[in-house]
């Protein structure tokens, strides 16, 4: 790093140390103060110098800012050209499926079975037929993990069903096999933020491992929420240092065995960490299993994928017992944009392919997407979406489609659904922590994105007028910490959110 860089990152962590409150206000005064006599080619003059910030003369800055009030380009940098835009894909997943499927949208899947019922017993199997519902956990119900299992337990109950006389089914044929996102970096695959996708899933597909620390030099207690099939080597000890926990989670993609090992401070609060599983279907099996017999409903059999070679269902020969359906688009179109849940973002991504042509996997949403992109002014050969999350380093847009996707929402029905969904600024999200002590931070409401060495940053924000502004800010390939990014984007949209005409 050179020695303005160091100068200039230091003077940027002086400003984010506890002694920030007191320094921000002072700042967001002169500000304001500053705003009310400033015009536009003052704004347009500070917003030019910030981005050629000698930190930054080898990365790339994409921008664009519009006044959705007159239609005038208030700044613009490099605005056609494409860039790696991380989470900010999440806008063109979570705007499409809004716009195609609509925010009273539910996920549905089905219960069956090719048995009767007689005597309390089910003779036959228990077939469950998936539709890439992601909320199959306790997000949006209160209680355990297992809490949608238990309530399908009770539902069986009231059918007259306390034994299963067969196996216990899962149906994943309305999503693809390819679960992990295209050019996805080896590094991301099994960490918790990037778990497989398919049809039938459970709890995030992702495990919660708890540890918590007992005395110096004894072992810490592990526990593993929910139970699987994997098998878990502990190795985590106690210590009376005050150094952080030093947790180490490993396992290796297609293996049954997970490996924690470290140390904990024997002061530490518990500690949670997740990893995600390798086969949804399996594991979502496995789970609804061992729940139904924990809920006293006795099964004879055991449990497979439908497309196991020992396996003979026909579809012709079920009948549904009962139905699950999901909370409302409109409520997981909230986790996956505040709080970027990449594994939302991908089950309902596919859900549009699964929902208008029959079969749920990347082309074929990204084909029936296309139409919406064309209506927001975007042409779908101009950029590349390989994926729901933004995960993947192959998806390219460039800050001006953001633009039009976000300014056409803002005309939409959909608008105020989309628009509670982002993060607001020093408020919840992705966003909780940025923006504090600046005045009219809540008017900000925006998407975030990360990747290694790109930072993005998209979304709505009000002026001091209350003129209403759309931004999008990406930089790709700097070199410098990534709080230096950070900090000018937080500074940019701080200057518009401060800005007057008057």
């Amino acid at each position: 790093m050179n020695k303005k860089a160091v100068i200039y990152f230091f003077a940027v962590c002086t400003i984010m140390l506890p002694a920030q409150d007191k320094v921000e206000v002072s700042s967001s005064r002169q500000e304001n103060k500053k705003a009310s006599v400033s015009n536009l080619d003052e704004l347009r003059s500070e917003l030019k110098d910030a981005f050629n910030d000698p930190n930054f003369a080898n990365a790339f800055w994409g921008v664009d800012i519009q006044s959705l009030k007159t239609g005038e380009t208030i700044y613009k940098l490099n605005p056609d050209k494409l860039f790696s835009p991380a989470s900010l894909t999440k806008l063109f997943t979570t705007s499409s499926a809004l716009l195609l499927l609509g925010s009273d949208y539910k996920y549905k899947t089905t219960i069956y079975t090719d048995g009767s019922i007689k005597n309390e017993t089910l003779h036959g199997n228990l077939v469950i037929k998936g539709s890439g519902d992601p909320s199959i956990s306790n997000r949006f119900i209160e209680g355990d993990v297992d809490v949608v299992f238990e309530m399908w337990a009770d539902s069986l109950k009231k059918l007259g069903i306390k034994k299963i006389d067969g196996n216990i089914i899962g149906d994943d044929d309305n999503f693809d096999e390819v679960q992990l996102g295209k050019g996805w970096s080896h590094e991301v695959i099994n960490n918790w933020f990037a778990p497989p996708s398919g049809a039938l899933c459970f709890n995030d597909n992702s495990i919660c491992i708890t540890i918590a620390p007992t005395e110096p030099g004894r072992q810490a207690k592990v526990s593993i929420e929910p139970e699987s099939e994997y098998k878990f080597r502990t190795k985590v000890f106690t210590i009376s240092s005050k150094s952080d926990p030093n947790i180490e989670i490993s396992k290796k993609n297609g293996s049954e065995v997970i490996s924690v090992s470290g140390l904990i401070n024997e002061n530490s609060p518990e500690r949670k960490f997740y990893v995600s599983v390798d086969d949804p279907t399996d594991y979502f099996l496995f789970s609804l299993f061992n729940t139904l017999v924990d809920n006293g409903i006795d099964v004879t059999g055991s449990f497979f994928d439908k497309d196991d070679e020992n396996i003979n269902i026909s579809d012709d020969n079920l009948s549904p017992l009962f139905s699950h359906y999901s909370a409302p688009l409109s409520k997981l179109i909230t986790e996956v944009n505040k709080n970027s849940n990449n594994f939302y973002a991908e089950q309902i991504f596919r859900t549009i392919g699964y929902e208008l042509i029959g079969f749920g996997d990347i082309n074929n949403s990204m084909m029936m997407s296309e139409d919406v992109f064309k209506k927001m002014g975007i042409n779908p050969d101009n950029l590349m979406i390989v994926d729901g999350s933004g995960l993947s380093k192959l998806d390219l847009v460039t800050p001006k489609q953001v633009i039009n996707l976000l300014s056409y929402l803002y005309k939409s029905d959909e608008f105020a659904t989309f628009y509670e969904s982002l993060p607001v600024a020093a408020t919840d999200g992705t966003l909780a922590n940025r923006f504090k002590n600046i005045t009219g931070a809540k008017n900000i409401h925006a998407k975030t994105g990360y990747l290694d060495n790109i930072r993005s940053l998209a979304g709505y924000l009000k002026t001091a007028d209350g003129e209403p502004i759309v931004f999008c800010i990406i930089v790709n390939n700097f070199l410098v910490p990534s709080q230096l990014a950070i900090y000018l984007q937080d500074k940019v949209c701080s200057r518009l959110v401060n800005f007057s005409r008057n």
